[in-house]
């Protein structure tokens, strides 16, 4: 088995990207490098037909997706891989199998694992194993939203975001932080602001301050501090898997923190972003969803685009 580390980033900018557990496994270079393949194979899908050829992805879903599992099969489809598509009902990660020899025995067939789990855990197990591990989601990470959200953001203001502001408001949940650390690496000025006790983690915040000391990410709970910001950014108040622990309170505490065109046109924002899928009228207004619909779609559009240069680097390297 190889040992990996899931908490410190690659510092030699031109070293293979091996795996995606989180964006502290790919340094600021690698994410730069896996936007510009991104937005090349968008722009000239053709030339990368054959990009994974004879290689097989195991997608390995704990919770149920429509934009995670779609891009990510289409994705490898058009890269010409094989998809393989494994729910909990089938494989049963720490109940009916452990999930070191379920690791251990997709290594025998395929060449990497993406995983859609409920707990981190459980990825930086699979990542113990022999083949490379891409995070589709987890409770403290969604990186490959991350990578087509920046994505998205280039297309709207260009490559260089260092004169760009966004504006996260809502819950400091897996996208958050793994937005916080996008805009990190990529010297994006973003503000998030959460209702009291639902911040970013503080061993989160230690990480980010540790990997990216220079960093312009500031947490507060003060809707004002979004005056200026060019983009919201908004995501479900209630995680998949949290229906039942109190959402009505939940809700109730986080009414004063949505996104709505009171809050566009207080802050100056104009854009909106959403990572779907979005509880109209909760976290955000559902005539202003629809009329920001373009951005919001183009975002999970471009998963797929960002999901195939991460497995392509993965898994290709020099070779793209």
């Amino acid at each position: 088995m190889k040992a990996t580390s899931t908490t410190q980033p690659v510092n030699t900018p031109n070293a293979a990207i091996t795996q995606c557990v989180s964006l502290f496994d790919l340094s600021a270079v690698q994410i730069k490098q896996t936007l510009a393949l991104a937005h090349e194979m968008k722009a000239n899908p053709a030339n990368y037909r054959q990009c994974l050829a004879g290689k097989s992805v195991a997608l390995l879903f704990e919770k149920p997706s429509l934009r995670t599992r779609v891009s990510f099969d289409v994705g490898i489809q058009q890269l010409g891989g094989h998809a393989v598509y494994l729910d909990s009902k089938q494989v049963g990660p720490g109940s009916r199998e452990t999930v070191t020899d379920i690791a251990n025995n997709l290594a025998c067939w395929t060449q990497a694992i993406v995983a859609r789990v409920y707990q981190h855990t459980t990825l930086q197990q699979l990542a113990q194993g022999r083949v490379p591990v891409v995070n589709a989601l987890c409770d403290e990470h969604h990186p490959c939203q991350t990578l087509a959200d920046l994505m998205t953001l280039q297309e709207l203001y260009g490559d260089d975001l260092s004169q760009v502001q966004l504006g996260y408001v809502g819950d400091g949940n897996n996208v958050c932080q793994s937005l916080m650390l996008g805009a990190a690496a990529l010297g994006l000025k973003m503000r998030v602001v959460t209702p009291q006790g639902f911040a970013p983690t503080s061993e989160f915040a230690n990480q980010l301050a540790q990997h990216y000391p220079d960093h312009n990410v500031q947490v507060s709970h003060a809707l004002a501090d979004l005056d200026g910001c060019d983009v919201l950014y908004t995501d479900t108040w209630i995680s998949m898997g949290q229906e039942g622990q109190g959402a009505d309170e939940k809700k109730a505490q986080f009414q004063p923190y949505a996104l709505t065109h009171v809050l566009m046109q207080q802050t100056g924002a104009e854009h909106v972003m959403h990572c779907l899928p979005a509880h109209r009228d909760e976290e955000i207004e559902s005539s202003l969803l629809d009329n920001q619909l373009d951005v919001v779609l183009r975002q999970a559009e471009n998963r797929m685009h960002a999901q195939k240069a991460l497995l392509a680097l993965i898994l290709q390297g020099d070779m793209v």
